[in-house]
C-alpha cells in the first residue's frame, strides 16, 4: 500500500489562477477546511507544491 497524505484546504480558491483552482479540484478539495487523503505520488506532490500557500499537508515525507 502506498503512503497517504492528508491535505487540508486553508484558503479559498476564489480569485486564484485557473491552474491553481484545477489543482485543488484534482486533489478533491471542495471548500475551506475540507480534508482529503490522497496517495503520496509524484503527480499529487506536484499539485500540492503548486498550491502550497493554500493547503496544509500532514503525513508522508514532507
Amino acid at each position: 500500500m502506498s503512503n497517504m497524505v492528508k491535505v487540508t484546504l486553508l484558503r479559498s480558491t476564489s480569485g486564484r489562477l485557473q491552474s491553481h483552482r484545477a489543482c485543488a479540484k484534482g486533489l478533491g478539495l471542495r471548500r475551506i477546511g475540507h480534508v482529503v487523503e490522497v496517495q503520496d505520488t509524484a503527480s499529487n506532490r506536484g499539485m500540492i507544491n503548486k498550491i502550497s500557500y493554500m493547503v496544509k499537508v500532514e503525513g508522508g515525507a514532507q
